[in-house]
């Protein structure tokens, strides 16, 4: 088990030492704490992450209307030449 580079052994020091400061009856307080701060973080990602690919559709979709109509127009306004001419 390695999470963040942390092993086994290093997580059971740090629990013991977060044991002997805190103590037993504050420990579980401080862990819902850290566990809703984590929750609340990763909803705001994925907030941010939706909201960030929604807006770059809506400007995909907004280029891609705008400049399809230019292109016809273009195609439409462009001479052609007549082959009988030669």
């Amino acid at each position: 088990m390695n999470i963040f580079g942390i092993g086994l052994p290093e997580m059971a020091v740090i629990f013991t030492i977060a044991l002997l400061v805190f103590g037993p009856k504050k420990l579980p307080e401080i862990g819902r704490s850290m566990g809703k701060a984590i929750r609340g973080f990763q909803d705001a990602s994925r907030d941010f992450e939706s909201e960030f690919t929604r807006e770059a559709k809506q400007l995909e979709e907004a280029v891609a209307t705008s400049s399809k109509p230019a292109t016809e127009k273009l195609t439409a306004t462009t001479p052609k030449e007549d082959s009988t001419d030669i």
